[in-house]
């Protein structure tokens, strides 16, 4: 309840003389609409009125909504959440329903992943409401996860060279964009190896990008790529960065595929190095927590080249290779 004093009621009133403003209190407090403030004592006037009351807020009629929570909704949306907040069930309630709608009706096209997008639209005719819109809160409130409605995130499509379609072969993952041209290029002129690897198909990583893109690899590549029997090699900076993205799709994907590094690479690379006067310099904001997996596939004199390049900090971009070294 808030709280008025009777000198802004009559200033809220200018035009009404003091019985007028006493029957119109009156009124109010017969309608239940107005308490006295007992404690703040009267006006000392005849007759008398006290110098502040209460303002007792109408309450709103939800039963409605309690009748629709109980018996209006599909079995599988959780009411609990809710009922315990009707005001947020009246502002959510347009797309509660939709929800409840779609369960009813159309739960069978569940069965069937989709996209997010594609989801969204589905049940709510708004492709971006799970993604940008409240759709993620919503099915919070009503205790369901997005699991339940089979659907998948979409990344940047793969950009790939398939020199071949023979299974099984040997994949290479590229971090940019300069070394996947200069190996396709390569490839075109003839020659199915690099640096005496045979590699029947290059992917462009993109640097990070490559780990949210992959998750989609099964089902974005063509099916001679994704045989279980294929090797999948990653070649990128001899940085931080470039070692954090090998390590995290390694373990991301441990047990479907197995990802190496590109051995022979980076071996071209430490060689070249070694002529360079001055290697570039890594940059600071590169998160530097790696675990070491990536070393374990490295002779120990390899091993020890490459970290104290690392420590001091400097690095090896992938483009210290070239055309002319494949």
């Amino acid at each position: 309840m808030k709280r008025i004093s009777l000198e802004d009621i009559f200033i809220k009133k200018p035009d009404l003389a003091y019985k007028e403003i006493y029957d119109h209190i009156r009124q109010q407090l017969e309608a239940g609409m107005l308490k006295p403030v007992k404690a703040s004592g009267t006006n000392g006037k005849k007759p008398a009125l006290y110098r502040e009351y209460w303002i007792v807020e109408a309450q709103e009629d939800h039963s409605i909504l309690e009748e629709e929570l109980k018996y209006g909704l599909h079995p599988l949306i959780s009411v609990d959440y809710y009922f315990s907040h009707l005001k947020m069930y009246e502002q959510d309630r347009a797309w509660v329903q939709m929800l409840s709608a779609y369960l009813q009706n159309g739960q069978g096209a569940l069965k069937s992943r989709e996209s997010v997008n594609e989801r969204s639209f589905e049940i709510w005719n708004r492709e971006k409401f799970l993604t940008k819109g409240p759709g993620k809160k919503i099915l919070k409130r009503c205790s369901l996860d997005l699991d339940f409605l089979n659907i998948y995130e979409t990344g940047e499509p793969l950009a790939y060279y398939s020199h071949t379609r023979r299974v099984p072969q040997d994949l290479l993952i590229l971090e940019n964009k300069d070394t996947f041209y200069s190996m396709r290029r390569h490839m075109l002129e003839g020659t199915e190896r690099i640096l005496g690897v045979e590699i029947g198909t290059l992917i462009y990583g993109g640097g990070k990008r490559i780990l949210r893109s992959f998750q989609d690899f099964d089902i974005c590549v063509e099916p001679y790529m994704k045989e279980a029997a294929n090797k999948i090699y990653y070649f990128g900076d001899l940085d931080y960065e470039g070692i954090g993205i090998y390590e995290s799709l390694a373990e991301m994907f441990w047990g479907r595929w197995k990802i190496v590094p590109f051995c022979p690479a980076y071996e071209k690379m430490l060689e070249k190095a070694a002529r360079v006067r001055e290697l570039p310099e890594t940059k600071e904001q590169q998160n530097r927590n790696i675990s070491g997996t990536f070393f374990a596939h490295f002779r120990e004199a390899e091993r020890r080249e490459m970290l104290e390049i690392l420590e001091r900090g400097a690095y090896i971009p992938q483009e210290i290779i070239n055309i002319s070294d494949l």
